[in-house]
């Protein structure tokens, strides 16, 4: 068994809830909050675990007490619906939040002041209605780049912690981002490049997003509908892909490569899951712990960097965000 450790999960209508024993029990962990609120954005303060933020539609949350109780960060994201949180690993008092329809909100200490910083995303999208920021990323070999993914208007990249913004894009194998990585170079000659997955290929960039190349993984995969992006702890060449037949699809897995996002398979499950893997939770504390949800409650626990999987008893109606952190 896993050392202890928390796992926090957002639903959709049903709040956040908590596991304390490695999710066997799962408690509502919502004081503070609307209790069925939906949960689309949770991310943990890179240096103290105990301190989260969560966004939902009615606007930004923290917590210093893992999840105890909540107070709302009175801001300008109040009653919009956020989607995407990044708290710069480099200076965590910059946070940037990305809401539907689509806009960036950034604060420079830690919530107490906002600002919008001037972009030109495309608002409407005939078949979803509004766009939506899906995905920040800061690149960990830069304190000052940061990646904005849009469904449906491509990606985006700032040089200045997230203060301005240009469009990158070309060559991608659809405008519908849903999540990004960044795999630097480490010796073995490939140098850096950054993945990002689509709703239908996975696509590499090696010249920082300036053009695309589509991996052609519905060749290798079950589906080529692809989600959620995630990397191991420590080991940023192995890569974890949320895998399924469609938003929110009926079936789904986990694919899993070793090698940048270069070459994919799919990894040892004990089923399909029912419907695609929306969301991966990773932490430093221990780089062979991964936890996986699929978007209709499934939740999946792996003990070797994502090779295989085994799934946990506990399901929920719909979950959106997933972490997990040190006791």
């Amino acid at each position: 068994m896993p050392p202890s450790h928390r796992i926090y999960v957002g639903t959709i209508g049903e709040g956040l809830w908590r596991s304390t024993d490695g999710g066997e029990t799962f408690r509502r962990a919502s004081d503070g909050m609307f209790v069925e609120c939906h949960v689309r954005a949770l991310v943990v303060h890179p240096r103290e675990p105990r301190t989260l933020f969560l966004g939902s539609e009615q606007g930004l949350f923290k917590s210093t007490d893992g999840a105890d109780s909540w107070h709302r960060v009175e801001s300008p994201l109040n009653g919009k619906q956020i989607w995407s949180l990044l708290l710069l690993p480099s200076n965590p008092d910059v946070i940037l939040a990305g809401t539907c329809p689509p806009a960036l909100f950034r604060s420079a200490d830690g919530g107490k002041t906002w600002t919008e910083p001037a972009t030109r995303f495309v608002q409407e999208c005939p078949r979803i209605i509004y766009n939506r920021v899906t995905t920040l990323l800061a690149d960990p070999a830069d304190a000052q780049t940061v990646w904005c993914g849009v469904e449906i208007d491509a990606l985006w990249l700032s040089r200045d912690a997230g203060q301005t913004w240009e469009p990158r894009g070309q060559g991608l194998s659809s405008r519908d981002i849903h999540s990004l990585a960044i795999v630097n170079g480490n010796g073995n000659g490939r140098g850096k490049h950054l993945v990002a997955s689509t709703n239908n290929d996975v696509n590499l960039s090696r010249d920082d997003g300036q053009t695309w190349q589509p991996q052609k993984v519905g060749d290798v995969l079950p589906w080529n509908y692809c989600r959620a992006l995630a990397q191991q702890c420590g080991r940023p060449d192995v890569l974890l892909m949320g895998n399924g037949d469609g938003p929110p699809g009926s079936v789904g897995a986990v694919a899993r490569s070793t090698d940048g996002g270069q070459t994919w398979h799919t990894a040892t499950m004990p089923g399909r899951s029912n419907s695609t893997i929306w969301n991966f939770a990773v932490n430093f504390a221990d780089p062979e712990l991964v936890y996986a949800s699929s978007v209709a409650g499934e939740i999946y626990r792996s003990t070797d960097g994502g090779a295989s999987w085994s799934k946990l008893a506990r399901e929920f109606g719909e979950i959106r965000a997933l972490a997990w952190t040190p006791e």
